[in-house]
């Protein structure tokens, strides 16, 4: 049986150490997920290059959280950051652009696109957020995405594995559709059975304690919703194996 490949979501150098020694095939590269993930800084993405074995980096572009709605200077960003993640020697980014009115944004995608040639290209869950899947599926296709990540617009893959199946069929061989979106050990089986997806994507975090000794438990970092302060969250080597042995336990060859 052929493994299938995962995708893990990482925020950390270790992470790219830790998403290899469990037998993943790609990362993405992110920082601060607590956001839903924004492009990390020019000595991360140099340092998970350095410190990779085979496994591929690709590097999320994105200036900000929130909605994935950008200005031309904004654009102009992710342009610049997408030279930088190819100089750094990044083998993929992903990305994404939508309009006020739920569409691919085509002229900040192009514009992406041109700066990414000859770089892997994932269209990111932005398209959770179009109006017409379809259509936008058609629009991804014919700017010749290499991938898209998608929850089949809803709170999980699980949930939009109804869709993503839909949507399977009709990219057929143009563009492989990889869920992500609350995939785990215990879901990722039936979410591959039930939409034919060849791929996945998942974080693989483990909770661990802060070194810290002196604590200072009255202050916060961060804004009112904010994560535990003495709670630090990595990716785990055995968590990407379970993952992977879960998604081809009785799964797709």
């Amino acid at each position: 049986m052929t493994r299938i490949p995962y995708e893990v979501c990482i925020d950390s150098v270790a992470g790219v150490i830790a998403a290899e020694a469990g037998g993943a095939q790609r990362v993405e590269l992110c920082a601060d997920l607590f956001e839903g993930g924004v492009t990390p800084s020019i000595g991360t993405i140099e340092a998970a290059v350095r410190s990779r074995g085979s496994v591929r980096i690709h590097v999320l572009i994105r200036p900000r959280g929130g909605d994935f709605i950008y200005s031309p200077l904004e654009a102009g960003i992710m342009e610049r950051d997408i030279e930088a993640a190819r100089e750094a020697g990044a083998q993929g980014i992903v990305i994404g652009a939508v309009t006020p009115e739920g569409e691919i944004d085509r002229p900040a995608v192009e514009r992406l696109l041109a700066a990414a040639r000859g770089l892997s290209t994932t269209f990111h869950r932005a398209f959770d957020m179009t109006a017409d899947p379809f259509g936008a599926l058609d629009v991804l296709i014919e700017l010749g995405f290499d991938r898209l990540l998608t929850s089949g617009q809803e709170a999980s893959a699980l949930e939009g594995s109804a869709l993503i199946a839909d949507l399977v069929r009709h990219a057929g061989d143009r563009l492989i559709i990889m869920p992500g979106g609350g995939v785990n050990e215990r879901t990722v089986h039936r979410i591959l059975s039930e939409t034919g997806c060849r791929e996945f994507h998942a974080t693989a975090f483990e909770s661990e304690d802060s070194p810290a000794r002196h604590r200072n438990l009255r202050a916060g970092m961060g804004g009112a919703l904010s994560q535990e302060e003495y709670r630090r969250r990595g990716t785990s080597a055995s968590l990407v194996a379970r993952m992977i042995a879960a998604a081809g336990a009785g799964g797709r060859a």
